[in-house]
């Protein structure tokens, strides 16, 4: 079985753009390319998992989903790097499209979209990470067993500066994906600091 990076889409491997409803907003942050590479060349498999609660609210449809994935893919294959699978939520219980607005066990932090591309594509979660910009990634991290680790970018700093919510801690806390990068290829780095926070400069990080 294949460990995976599971990775948050907006604010983390793109920049943020609130509920991103055109293609033309679609931009990888510098960095991001050379960071997803370095995790494919390292034998990670390569997930992205991400809340796109803008079809219960209206925003935009699921075609759309579909479209913003290709032209991402589009823009990753050309930097040589190749996604794995694309998850996604378009559930949101405060929405208002009928048939999306109720709870679900596939939006973050829920485990859905990880069991689901664990049991497609054969991962081992247990030797995985989640990287993502919200304290939610944090938190499905734990909730499916793997490590979790918070970029500020997008939302992350200021997520930072609000603290994580109780009982969810963070194996690390990161400039950018190409530093979370960088820290997930030193893979022994985890086993001899256990689940603490790890900053870069510490241990040798």
């Amino acid at each position: 079985m294949t460990p995976a990076v599971f990775l948050d889409r907006d604010g983390t491997i793109i920049e943020e753009a609130g509920y991103l409803n055109r293609l033309d907003l679609i931009a990888l942050f510098p960095g991001s390319a050379a960071a997803l590479r370095s995790l494919q060349q390292g034998g990670y498999a390569l997930v992205v998992v991400t809340n796109q609660g803008g079809v219960a609210r209206g925003y935009f449809d699921e075609r759309f989903v579909h479209d913003a994935h290709r032209t991402l893919d589009a823009m990753l294959r050309a930097e040589g790097v190749v996604v794995d699978a694309y998850y996604y939520c378009p559930h949101d219980p405060a929405g208002t499209v009928e048939g999306y607005c109720h709870v679900c066990e596939c939006r973050k932090p829920a485990a859905g979209l990880v069991h689901r591309a664990a049991q497609d594509l054969g991962l081992d979660v247990a030797r995985s990470f989640v990287v993502g910009d919200k304290w939610k990634d944090v938190e499905l991290a734990r909730n499916v067993g793997a490590r979790g680790i918070l970029v500020r970018t997008g939302y992350g700093r200021s997520m930072e500066a609000m603290g994580s919510p109780a009982g969810v801690g963070a194996a690390a806390i990161v400039d950018t994906l190409l530093e979370a990068s960088e820290l997930i290829l030193k893979q022994t780095k985890w086993d001899q600091y256990g689940a603490g926070t790890l900053r870069p400069g510490e241990g040798g990080a």
